[in-house]
């Protein structure tokens, strides 16, 4: 460790230091030279400098441009690098003409200012700053994916305009909109993209992203620089700092808090002082981070601190990672590791029913055909929706979106229709897997631009224009040529998976030792990673499932990386298992043993059963074996149509208050318990929570036609307050509220105490949710509360947002903290 040392240096001097070390090349260059330092925080200096409750902080670009300039200057003379425009905030949803100010002229102004202190000062970079819009993506919130783009676009067109020298994205808590900010950034403008997202004390997003999903993202969107900001202090970030530097093939920045916060005496302080900033920094840098800088908390004192301590740490190495990996919006699968399982069913060849969903646009049997190869193991979904006399396009794009609101697997673009290719990849939130490419000219000049341009893992067919090569040899030139040509696009060999061919054995005996050769050279004469459609060798074939069992036990022995098949085979994934076992890839048997011990048991339970009433062999688990009623796994899952089917079913047998408190409540309660725990994600809960919905709908309407009453909690107001418009948070909590009964009044966003106390009294409510995300807004929370306790002194208060913690909630004086949605409505229900 570095040791911690007094800061003799003098502004001049620190200033003489960036002149020597500081060339005239851009950004990229620069980094590639020595390691860069941000700016801190900004928020908490307005406040210092006059910032009310409730005013929105970028205004001061305009009002007050001799204090930005003045921030940016001390800044810079603090040793930073680069200053952050004040622009965190700017979107078309908080300026509009509604406001007086235009998205335009924020921008305009808060470049200009941020370039003055660079002239000024005589150094330094401007980076344009996108934060989150304060919106939910679809389908869970009402933001479509193409308008969150075009929101950031505005931006970026105004700030490159202005003269910004590169794009900071940060504190992203959704990884959809951080794809849709990248790619705004992308399609704008040239400029180095550095882009950072904050995580909870668990290493998550508020969507469910790990460290691991959101560097396969965004190294996939080719972004210049990844890390993390905000959220936390350095202490709570080293650890998965180290995490990101240990896979990531870019630089890596950190842009922590000033620790974590706290009130005193009304005003909002960190529980580290700029010394252990500087000193915990210092140890970040020496674990291999290229880029420091600070966020909430920080000041020009800590930012100066900490370049006294790090400038001189020796700049990382960045090396290329030799990693394969795909993700989800919640996790990454890396192929290489153990062998990968690609399930293959949804795909219409030779499935007439899926084949007639499709032309029925019957989105729900799909999900469930998803759901059944995600419960059966399946690593990565495949999706084919290639038939005649559908819109290929348009069905991929809804299959995609529906199949990534439900699960959190990996999916594979499987189509030969570029269109429907690039559209699929657009909308995809992570980083996919793509079949196919191949040797042609004509194929790779279409299909590796989309993958330089979206990420992704591209399948690659060993065949040509002359067609598929009989032999090994000529698959591996064919393998060869398209490694070349894609190194050409900027895309490297771990983003290729070859696919050897596997021909069916009956009308080629040769078929399958060509493939498996080919498999097995692949790995060794290029380090390459394979994959195969493995149920293709026993085409035309009796007992097809012999065939292939036995062939994907031979192809793993050779070496294969990921394979297509039926998950749903108990005979494939045997030998699966068995292969892992066997090749010491299951640590002391245990996922072989929890598996197959269940299933022993299951086939107990059948021969104890015998017979059901009819006489008739049982052939299926009973209800309770197989996890509870189709309700309640409909709701577990997030089946919305599913569930109201099933909830229609369920009437046959039961009342609907009986369905409701010994169905539904509990599938609510089991995925709730999944969130607190952190098996079950944010989307996966609002997923949960619409199929819900539409069960209530169905007992709803059964309960109006008997003549039931329905039954209804109490009320509770939820806003988020004045000043801030990131209404996330609330609008989660309020679907989790109304899914329990309780009646909710939204207020909306930016809302003014009075507004909130004066319904508190009309409305006699018990429970009043308060929500912010940033800084300058939690006084305008301490003021709503104030008023609370003097003019609603029964009404209880829960607060929630980023920037608060347990002890910050309880000096402000509320009632409670809740960390998550089903806090609120624990603590709802404990105040009723």
């Amino acid at each position: 460790m570095w040791k911690a040392v007094k800061v003799v240096e003098t502004r001049h001097v620190i200033i003489e230091e960036h002149e020597k070390r500081r060339s005239q090349v851009g950004i990229r260059e620069e980094l590639k030279q020595r390691r860069l330092f941000f700016d801190g925080g900004m928020g908490s200096l307005l406040q210092a400098k006059g910032l009310k409750p409730g005013e929105l902080p970028e205004t001061w670009n305009l009002l007050h441009p001799e204090i930005i300039v003045e921030i940016h200057q001390d800044y810079l003379k603090a040793g930073a690098d680069i200053v952050t425009t004040n622009t965190f905030g700017v979107n078309r949803f908080k300026y509009n003409k509604e406001i007086g100010y235009s998205v335009e002229e924020i921008v305009e102004a808060a470049v200009a200012n941020a370039k003055k202190a660079v002239e000024l000062t005589g150094h330094g970079f401007v980076a344009l700053d996108l934060g989150p819009t304060g919106k939910l993506l679809e389908p869970y919130g009402t933001l479509a994916f193409e308008e969150a783009c075009d929101v950031y676009k505005e931006v970026v067109r105004a700030g490159v305009a202005a003269g910004a020298d590169l794009i900071i994205i940060e504190t992203m808590g959704d990884s959809y909109e951080l794809k849709a900010a990248v790619l705004a950034a992308k399609e704008e403008s040239e400029l180095p993209i550095f882009a950072t997202v904050t995580l909870d004390e668990k290493g998550k997003m508020l969507t469910g992203g790990t460290v691991e999903s959101v560097t396969a993202l965004l190294e996939g969107l080719g972004v210049d620089a990844i890390g993390l900001n905000c959220g936390l202090g350095p202490v709570q970030l080293l650890p998965l700092i180290r995490k990101m530097v240990e896979i990531a093939s870019v630089p890596v920045m950190v842009n922590p808090n000033a620790g974590l916060p706290r009130s005193e005496g009304g005003k909002t302080v960190y529980d580290i002082n700029s010394d252990q900033f500087a000193e915990t920094m210092c140890e970040i840098a020496e674990n291999g981070v290229s880029i420091l800088g600070g966020c909430c908390g920080t000041t020009p004192e800590h930012i100066a601190k900490m370049y006294a301590l790090c400038k001189d740490v020796p700049k990382p190495v960045i090396e290329k990672k030799e990693r394969t990996v795909i993700s989800s919006y919640s996790h990454a699968v890396e192929v290489g590791m153990k062998p990968v399982i690609i399930g293959e069913r949804i795909n219409p060849t030779g499935k007439p029913k899926f084949k007639q969903a499709l032309k029925d646009h019957d989105l729900s049997y799909i999900l469930n055909v998803g759901v059944a190869q995600q419960e059966s193991r399946a690593d990565v979904l495949d999706v084919n929706v290639g038939l005649p006399g559908i819109d290929e396009p348009t069905m991929m794009v809804e299959v995609v979106k529906e199949l990534q609101s439900v699960l959190d697997l990996p999916l594979q673009i499987d189509t030969a229709n570029v269109q429907a290719m690039e559209q699929a990849m657009r909308i995809y939130n992570g980083k996919p897997l793509i079949n196919s490419v191949n040797g042609k000219r004509e194929s790779m000049e279409a299909v590796f631009p989309l993958v330089k341009k979206y990420g992704g893992v591209v399948v690659a067919l060993c065949l040509d224009e002359e067609g598929i090569p009989q032999t090994t040899e000529g698959r591996l030139t064919i393998a060869k040529k398209i490694y070349e040509t894609a190194a050409e696009y900027g895309i490297d060999k771990n983003d290729i998976l070859i696919d050897a061919l596997c021909m069916a054995v009956s009308s080629d005996k040769n078929g399958a030792l060509v493939t498996l050769e080919t498999v097995k050279r692949i790995k060794e004469e290029f380090g390459g990673k394979t994959v195969l459609g493995v149920s293709n060798v026993s085409f035309g074939l009796p007992m097809r499932e012999h065939i292939n069992a036995s062939f994907f036990m031979m192809a793993l022995q050779n070496g294969l990386s990921a394979a297509i098949i039926n998950p749903n085979s108990e005979a494939m994934m045997a030998v699966y298992d068995s292969f892992l076992v066997l090749t010491a890839q299951d640590e002391n048997c245990g996922n072989y043993v929890s598996f197959y011990a269940e299933k022993e048991a299951e086939k107990k339970q059948l021969k104890e059963l015998q017979k059901n009433v009819s006489g008739k062999p049982v052939t299926e688990k009973a209800d309770g074996a197989s996890g509870g009623s189709a309700l309640k796994k409909s709701i577990i899952r997030g089946l919305a149509k599913a569930a109201e089917v099933a909830a229609l079913e369920a009437l046959k047998d039961s009342d609907a208050l009986t369905v409701i408190n010994e169905e539904m409540i509990p599938a609510l309660d089991e995925v709730g318990k999944g969130f607190e725990a952190g098996t079950v994600f944010l989307p996966q809960l609002l997923m949960s929570a619409e199929a819900a919905k539409a069960a209530f709908a169905v007992m709803k309407a059964k309960m109006a036609q008997d003549g039931v009453a329905q039954q209804k909690r109490s009320k509770v107001i939820l806003a988020t307050v004045k000043g801030d418009i990131h209404d996330i948070g609330k609008n989660i909590v309020k679907v989790l509220l109304e899914n329990y009964s309780f009646e909710v009044i939204d207020l909306g966003r930016d809302v003014a105490p009075e507004k909130i106390v004066e319904c508190a009294i009309v409305e006699n409510v018990p429970v009043v949710g308060l929500s912010a995300l940033m800084t300058t807004t939690v006084p305008a929370m301490e003021e709503t509360i104030r008023q609370l306790r003097e003019k609603a002194p029964n009404v209880k208060i829960m607060v929630g947002g980023a920037v608060l913690t347990e002890e910050y909630a309880a000096a402000i004086g509320a009632d409670a903290y809740c960390k998550d949605a089903m806090a609120s409505v624990n603590f709802a229900i404990q105040c009723e």
